[in-house]
């Protein structure tokens, strides 16, 4: 406990509390953050000025990262005859039908992403019960409902980011690891930010992003110019 005291009072002694930093300043600070001994991934977390309680104002979608995640994402694919093929073909970890909707109802998840043939949506509802609370349910909306299963699998793999905001107007998201350089990092959180403005509801009021903050997985935040990502289209 003494360690972890120490380590957070290093790490916060870095960081000015009182500073709202530009992206590039945000990037160069969270990564000389680092201190897990694995490589740790580079969170943002927004606070958005929508009430997701009005369907006019839900934010949610997809985009793929330009530097990938760094992470290794196992794709399972709901489909059948020629489509199964084409999963496979495109390097799908797991692919089936109604033999992997009963590995599902067994508990038997061995994978982070699933996608689905809008045909066999029906099977999945099966078990939506099991895959919504775990985030794993396909969606039209972050591209796992489709019947270009190829593209699908290829976007899992090299780097997809799906993004929902919570009751609360928020959004987290992983965006690549500490490892990366600062060109990356960049890349990838800019094209995210892209996207969540992208998604902006004609319904929403008032400036879109209220707050965002940049970190590690084990370390303390930074707070972001908000108009510098209220600029980023």
């Amino acid at each position: 406990m003494a360690k972890m005291v120490k380590r957070l009072k290093n790490l916060l002694e870095k960081i000015d509390s009182n500073k709202i930093y530009s992206l590039n300043e945000a990037i160069e600070t969270v990564k000389e953050l680092k201190s897990a001994k694995f490589d740790e991934t580079v969170e943002i977390a927004l606070k958005l000025n929508v009430d997701p309680r009005h369907a006019d104002q839900m934010v949610r979608g997809s985009v793929v990262l330009p530097a990938g995640t760094g992470k290794k994402v196992r794709v399972a694919v709901i489909a059948k005859d020629a489509k199964a093929d084409e999963a496979k073909n495109a390097g799908a970890d797991i692919v089936g039908s109604d033999d992997l909707v009963e590995e599902i109802q067994k508990g038997n998840m061995n994978f982070d992403v699933l996608i689905a043939t809008p045909n066999l949506m029906g099977l999945v509802g099966k078990v939506g019960r099991i895959l919504g609370p775990k985030g794993l349910m396909p969606n039209p909306k972050t591209g796992t409902v489709t019947m270009d299963v190829a593209q699908a699998v290829n976007n899992a793999k090299s780097g997809q980011v799906n993004f929902r905001v919570d009751k609360q107007g928020n959004i987290h998201a992983g965006l690549g690891k500490v490892s990366f350089s600062k060109e990356q990092l960049w890349d990838n959180i800019s094209t995210f930010i892209k996207a969540i403005n992208k998604h902006k509801p004609a319904a929403a009021k008032g400036r879109y992003i209220k707050s965002a903050a940049l970190s590690l997985t084990m370390s303390p935040s930074v707070k972001l110019e908000i108009q510098e990502l209220l600029d980023m289209k």
